[in-house]
């Protein structure tokens, strides 16, 4: 009987990629998702009420009735990654067993939680703590769990549990899932690194025909709408700090002042190129990550704190089964308003961090890039929320910070940190992190945007790389400005729900992959 692997044949796709004004494009994917891009933008700046309007409903629509599935699709996701780790599969080293890696485990770490949701922790860090724990104390609809009201302790466990799940094991095995898969196709079979590739077990040479560029069109798009959220959230958050610092008045005028100020950074990072742009900004921001994290905690009650880190992560592990329970819930309004939303979020960001963790993951095991980019950043996420979780509801119950529970989200971090030493030097700090992960964000998928509309290919031209950086910012700008984060979240759900089936299938094309080299020894 014949293997998938015997006769493995690109076709015309090896060609596919054509001269376009300078430009090197896949046209079949190139044309469409620029499209789609352009027709988002103008409408949300010709209609912006009905555009508004429009995602809000989708939002809608796709946590209501498809909640079960995102939530089923995620649970999956992690269970492959725990069997694959675990089994003599994670032996396999990615290109082949002479293959060394090309960066430090430091740098490739950095470079892994820099792309994947660094600009998401420091914003939910305090905000989605503090939001679980003051609607559980006041007994309300999004109580975790229908956390028992009035209890401080229990409400406290129950905010920390739930806040950690959304943001540990399941989000990070769905980026691990797209990333393994197009790095075991790109490096062990010479296909290119796209989301098309690892259905080629599946599909055979469909997969370099219209159904690939089915599943690279919907890829991008997805990218570039989860991509364009965090640069919102992010965006938000910096304006807030600035606000905090120096008075300058959250307009929209500011806002698009800021993010054009740091279109111009992300553009000489990406001129750069990823040793020396994203490294370098890689390794900044995760050093300043953990100088604001240390003295946080040593500001607050250290050992307390350090105490903390232990029980939360039990609190997580016993309420596991509740939390990623996809039927009967009936905690909706934080199961759908936060779990279902993060997860369509996850799903639309996989194309994006995955390609990238493939891109920089050549040599390591198959064990070792799920460890790196499944466990590590799990328990990084831990101490993150932690720290500054339980440093805020500390905050709050003792009355250091009685603001904190009503300021708005994208200003919690700096309540926090002004109920502390030093306010305004953190406080000048983090806004600094939050432009750093804003510009690596921004730069990584602008790289993985083009790689994706260009065949696999990465050696494009500069101009080509400016397009897609400046339709990400666009459309996050326009989404942000008419409808705010409701349309942002909004098309990262309408994008990640059809991409979930899309993962869901991509681990059947990666075990026939990595069964076959198995064999192969």
């Amino acid at each position: 009987m014949t293997d998938w692997s015997d006769d493995i044949s690109m076709g015309d796709y090896g060609t596919a990629t054509r001269e376009f004004m300078g430009m090197r494009i896949d046209p079949l994917v190139f044309f469409p998702t620029a499209l789609i891009s352009l027709v988002v933008i103008v409408y949300s700046v010709l209609a912006p009420e009905q555009s508004a309007k429009t995602f809000s409903d989708i939002r809608v629509w796709a946590t209501t009735t498809f909640d079960w599935f995102l939530m089923s699709s995620g649970n999956l996701l992690l269970l492959f990654c725990v069997v694959v780790a675990l089994s003599p599969l994670g032996r396999i080293r990615l290109g082949g067993k002479g293959a060394t890696p090309d960066y430090s485990r430091m740098s490739w770490f950095a470079m892994l939680f820099g792309a994947g949701m660094g600009i998401g922790l420091v914003f939910y860090g305090v905000s989605e703590p503090v939001t679980h724990f003051t609607h559980a104390m006041a007994g309300g609809a999004a109580a975790p769990l229908n956390g028992a009201a009035g209890d401080a302790a229990i409400s406290r466990d129950l905010a920390m549990a739930a806040t950690i799940f959304d943001w540990s094991l399941h989000p990070w095995a769905i980026f691990a899932v797209a990333g393994l898969a197009m790095a075991v196709f790109a490096y062990d079979y010479g296909m290119p690194l796209s989301m098309r590739s690892p259905f080629y077990p599946l599909f055979g040479k469909a997969v370099w025909g219209r159904t690939g560029d089915v599943i690279d069109v919907l890829s991008v798009f997805a990218t570039i709408f989860g991509l364009a959220s965090s640069l919102g959230i992010g965006a938000q958050q910096a304006m807030a700090g600035i606000t905090y610092l120096y008075g300058i008045p959250s307009t929209p005028l500011a806002i698009l002042a800021l993010i054009g100020i740091m279109s111009f950074v992300t553009f000489l990072s990406v001129r750069g190129g990823i040793d020396r742009g994203i490294r370098i900004l890689s390794e900044i921001n995760m050093w300043m990550a953990l100088g604001l994290l240390l003295f946080v905690m040593l500001t607050g009650s250290a050992l307390t704190l350090l105490w903390d880190i232990g029980r939360n992560s039990w609190e997580y592990l016993i309420h596991l089964p509740a939390l990623s329970n996809p039927v009967g819930r009936t905690d909706q309004g934080f199961y759908r308003d936060w779990s279902v939303f993060y997860w369509a979020w996850w799903i639309s960001w996989a194309p994006f961090v995955g390609s990238f963790m493939a891109r920089i993951s050549l040599g390591r095991t198959v064990r070792e890039f799920i460890g790196g980019a499944m466990i590590a950043p799990t328990v990084l996420g831990i101490i993150w929320l932690t720290i500054f979780g339980d440093a805020s509801i500390a905050a709050i119950v003792s009355g250091k910070a009685p603001a904190l529970s009503s300021a708005s989200l994208e200003t919690q971090l700096f309540v926090l940190l002004g109920a502390l030493p030093w306010a305004q030097v953190t406080s000048f700090v983090s806004v600094v992190l939050i432009l750093v992960f804003f510009v690596t964000g921004w730069d990584s998928g602008t790289l993985v945007i083009d790689m994706m509309t260009a065949g696999g290919r990465t050696d494009t031209p500069l101009r080509q790389k400016v397009i897609w950086l400046f339709a990400v910012g666009g459309i996050g700008v326009v989404l942000l400005l008419s409808g705010g984060l409701n349309s942002l979240q909004a098309g990262a759900i309408a994008t990640g729900l059809p991409l979930a089936l899309v993962l869901v299938l991509m681990c059947g094309g990666t075990l026939k992959g990595l069964l076959t080299l198995h064999r192969r020894g």
